[in-house]
């Protein structure tokens, strides 16, 4: 049933990025043309580019056309083909968004759990301000700081591109340091509400090692909260690519969508929202299977009632005659 919503998602996202578009002030066909054109000029252009019908009929042959033969269209500036631009582009940022995902998930969450551990301690003090700093610097503010310390006033590492690791080092350093600090701060707050239960207590007086008890029973119990704002970080990441890309001069969606905007490439743009789109939706479809596995009470919600009922014994077929 979930993933039945995000068809109308999906269809809400396109309508709404579409008409934001529509009627803001710019005319990609005179970004195209320049400042001398004529009005025969004008038109032909106009309708080479689709751009001569009505809102409504522009929507309607970009929808057909998307939904009948997966076409996203041309760009209006390079006349090239938006999905294969895409294709080319779309690794790039996969992979600045996965690193950057996969380092935030092994340093937040055990920062966490230490923190949480650690209450009241210098340690838990120094990182919950870390975490609250990292929270309240936006991200291109700390990546402007570290362009400046590192490539510019150190010459340590490279400013742009993407040939070698170490232009990997900036780019998901400063994407991954918002993630960093939901993850640690979520799991210090859901351990701390873990750990002072009584089945805990009841654990520690069976004499089992801290170690065990904080990895078989405290972290099971976290889980649920600690995927949400998983899935959450996850798209965060996702989106910050257009800031981190366009600094960084990264060859991949956030770049292309930001050059987009500013030729008023207005194609382009439903394009790269529609796919953002996509990956968010599929995010929290994968957040919520998750749940069905990680507690079985919400998995038992997904089960049937007829299920439920034979599986207690309520409402089987009755047994031949003969074989009572």
């Amino acid at each position: 049933m979930r993933l039945l919503w995000v068809i109308p998602v999906m269809l809400g996202v396109l309508v709404i990025v579409f008409t934001i578009q529509y009627f803001t002030p710019g005319d990609p066909v005179t970004a195209k043309l320049g400042a001398d054109y004529t009005q025969e000029q004008y038109d032909a252009l106009a309708k080479e580019m689709g751009l001569d019908k009505g809102y409504f009929g522009q929507l309607t042959s970009y929808i057909w056309n998307l939904v009948t033969k997966l076409d996203m269209g041309k760009s209006y500036m390079t006349n090239l083909s938006i999905s294969s631009e895409v294709s080319k582009r779309l690794p790039v940022s996969f992979s600045i968004s996965m690193m950057a995902f996969l380092i935030g998930l092994a340093i937040g969450i055990p920062l966490g759990i230490l923190s949480a551990v650690k209450q009241y301690s210098v340690i838990d003090i120094t990182l919950t301000t870390i975490a609250l700093f990292l929270a309240a610097v936006p991200g291109f503010v700390l990546a402007l700081l570290c362009i400046l310390l590192f490539c510019v006033r150190l010459k340590w590492l490279p400013i742009s591109g993407l040939t070698s690791l170490k232009h990997y080092i900036l780019p998901v350093g400063t994407s991954v340091m918002g993630g960093i600090a939901a993850m640690m701060r979520m799991t210090r707050t859901t351990m701390l509400e873990v750990i002072r239960q009584d089945y805990i207590r009841t654990a520690r007086a069976k004499g089992l090692k801290e170690s065990v008890i904080l990895r078989r029973h405290a972290l099971k119990n976290c889980m649920i909260p600690l995927v949400t704002v998983i899935g959450g970080a996850m798209a965060m990441t996702i989106m910050g690519s257009v800031i981190v890309e366009t600094l960084f001069g990264i060859p991949g969606m956030g770049l292309y969508m930001a050059s987009a905007i500013n030729l008023r490439d207005y194609s382009v743009v439903n394009g790269i929202v529609l796919i953002i789109a996509l990956v968010i939706c599929l995010l929290n479809l994968i957040v919520d299977i998750a749940y069905a596995f990680i507690d079985p009470r919400i998995k038992s919600f997904y089960v049937s009632s007829k299920k439920k009922k034979e599986e207690n014994g309520v409402g089987a077929p009755a047994a031949p005659q003969g074989e009572r």
